[in-house]
């Protein structure tokens, strides 16, 4: 079983690094993925959907048959739709700062299409609880992944996704959804309707922002290696 993370909007492989670094020391397969035109020359992709035909291409690329898939905001809507494309190959399922629909405000994704440093210095400050001191690796990794209105390509991907609902009732995989008790940017209470959609889906809430993968490394990777010894 490849364990496979998802990161999300203007963020590449580097958010997971604490988890990968965790699960790699205890011998599990590992891949943190760069969606395209995230770290890599290929071109973005506008929509969760082709996102997920995308992840599940790069697997069959890998040569993986078993995968427990990890995604983070965007990335989770990307999981969930992949996992329900490909239920055979989803062993698990995490969704981290996830909700559906993924609403995105107007005033966030106008400015992250007319002044996308403005935007990141927004997302920032949301990902993170009140008080959290280390936000600006944060910060300087979307600063350097920014261009080609990336941001507003992804929050408007996120915004426009539809399929959620439809998804969660395919899922068949042990599933588990990671809350941020101070996240503003996708709230616990707003994804109660697609975690009531998945069967048996479990639900653990930490104290942290949207950025839950840095915030609360050591719960995330607690949580995720129990969800993964459940079947």
């Amino acid at each position: 079983m490849q364990l496979v993370f998802i990161h999300g909007a203007l963020n590449d492989h580097r958010v997971w690094a604490a988890q990968s670094s965790y699960f790699k020391e205890r011998g599990y397969p590992v891949l943190a993925v760069d969606l395209p035109g995230h770290g890599n020359t290929a071109p973005a992709l506008a929509s969760v959907p082709e996102m997920a035909e995308w992840l599940l291409a790069a697997l069959d690329a890998a040569g993986v048959t078993q995968a427990a898939l990890v995604g983070h905001s965007m990335g989770s809507l990307i999981a969930l739709e992949a996992a329900s494309r490909a239920p055979q190959r989803v062993t698990h399922l995490a969704l981290l700062g996830s909700t559906y629909p993924m609403k995105v405000a107007d005033a966030l994704l106008d400015t992250a299409r007319d002044d996308e440093a403005k935007a990141i210095n927004m997302v920032t400050k949301w990902s993170h609880s009140p008080g959290y001191a280390d936000t600006e690796p944060l910060r300087q990794l979307m600063l350097r992944l920014a261009g080609k209105q990336l941001l507003h390509t992804d929050l408007a991907a996120c915004n426009n996704y539809a399929g959620g609902q439809t998804a969660a009732a395919l899922l068949r995989c042990p599933t588990l959804f990671i809350f941020g008790t101070n996240d503003v940017m996708t709230p616990p209470k707003s994804a109660s309707a697609l975690a009531a959609a998945i069967p048996q889906a479990q639900t653990i809430t930490l104290a942290s922002g949207h950025a839950l993968m840095t915030e609360q490394a050591d719960a995330v990777n607690e949580a995720l290696l129990a969800l993964i010894g459940s079947r």
